[in-house]
């Protein structure tokens, strides 16, 4: 059904430069990805051009280097750093004599290893299908036949359009089952609020070292490792702070550059705690080169669910290897804006909690405010 990588597979690495400033972070990023994915990387092609060709998204002279590359190199996949169009596929396949695949087709590979909750795994199947639908062409030669089946299809009907057909009965299956999971979520955060418990989500770049510093803050045991999106299903504990009492607070998939708006879709209903959090912590990685156009690619994933209007402390990460001494940043009028930590080593986390202290009080001193200003001619839930 769709193209998984099997462990070891012998790969090319294809990327373009159009004169974007984060191009070398942006190829370093596309070999921890083919790395995550089990790939064997045998080689890189680069290029400069001013806008991707139609057909082959490199040209011509630069296909014909992939293909020598590939011939010579006996490699089996060639991996894009980009998003390609179906037809740029088959051409390029075509020309390369091997499999194509673009960036979003490995990140959703990776995905699909690494869900390991139910929930996770219909995310990702519905991402994987709802991708796979644009490029039923690949692959098949024998769109034209006529092909009977009891119970599968109307007379005449052709395999592509049964293949289209039978992809939209699974994705409506697949959306029915998480609106399911998404309503019982929802009965649990209701449930939470009318307990007044507060509640902090960890969001950030992947890799940024949320899970690290989730397991920190909450003594529990999250898988964390130095891989781009090791952790995928959203993990919720509660937390004790002084002067607020339990908190609960949410470990969430990472964020990357171009994150696949398929995914973006798919686990909506997961980010759903993200955006009706009371605080979010941006975790971002201090010794990242490329630390300020990560911190915007997550902010742009925050708009597009709906999370950017929540408050947000951003917590430095990683100070063990930049040598920065733990602290905190406020504005001019002495709002707490950042924290400067180490999760690995533990350096700063007092400093955290501490500040997570005072927002999440300031918070709830203006809420109670808030509620004490309503129209007493009101009814309130409990009078109506």
């Amino acid at each position: 059904m769709f193209d998984r990588h099997a462990g070891g597979e012998r790969a090319i690495l294809a990327a373009l430069d159009f004169g974007d400033p984060d191009f070398s972070e942006s190829v370093a990023e596309l070999r921890l990805l083919a790395s995550g994915a089990g790939l064997e990387i045998l080689g890189m092609v680069q290029g400069k051009r001013s806008r991707p060709d139609a057909a082959l998204f490199v040209g011509s002279g630069k296909a014909d280097e992939i293909a020598a590359l590939v011939a010579a190199a006996e490699a089996e996949i060639v991996i894009f750093n980009h998003e390609l169009s179906p037809a740029q596929e088959r051409n390029l396949e075509r020309r390369v004599h091997c499999r194509v695949v673009d960036r979003v087709t490995l990140i959703l590979d990776i995905f699909a290893r690494r869900a390991q909750s139910a929930e996770g795994k219909l995310q990702v199947e519905l991402a994987q299908l709802q991708h796979l639908s644009t490029r039923l062409v690949r692959g098949w030669t024998h769109l034209e036949r006529q092909r009977g089946g009891v119970g599968m299809r109307g007379p005449g009907e052709k395999q592509l359009e049964t293949d289209r057909r039978l992809i939209g009965i699974r994705v409506k299956s697949l959306r029915d089952r998480l609106d399911r999971l998404g309503k019982q979520r929802r009965t649990q955060r209701r449930s939470r609020a009318r307990q007044k418990v507060q509640s902090v989500a960890l969001v950030g770049y992947t890799n940024a070292g949320k899970s690290t510093l989730f397991n920190a803050l909450t003594r529990a045991d999250v898988y964390a490792a130095d891989q781009l999106f090791a952790t995928l299903d959203t993990t919720t504990r509660k937390m004790y702070l002084p002067r607020v009492g339990e908190v609960v607070l949410s470990d969430t998939v990472g964020f990357i550059t171009r994150l696949p708006h398929a995914l973006v879709a798919a686990f909506r209903a997961t980010l759903e705690a993200t955006a009706e959090a009371d605080l979010l912590l941006h975790v971002i990685d201090s010794s990242s080169p490329g630390r300020e156009r990560q911190m915007d690619s997550v902010d742009k994933v925050l708009a597009e669910i709906g999370a950017d209007a929540v408050p947000q402390l951003r917590v430095y990460n990683k100070l063990d290897l930049t040598g920065v001494a733990p602290g905190v940043g406020r504005d001019e009028y002495g709002k707490l804006q950042s924290v400067y930590v180490s999760a690995q080593s533990g350096a700063g986390l007092d400093l955290l909690r501490d500040a997570l202290s005072e927002i999440l009080v300031a918070g709830r001193i203006r809420d109670e405010a808030g509620m004490s200003d309503e129209d007493p001619s009101q009814p309130t839930a409990l009078s109506a």
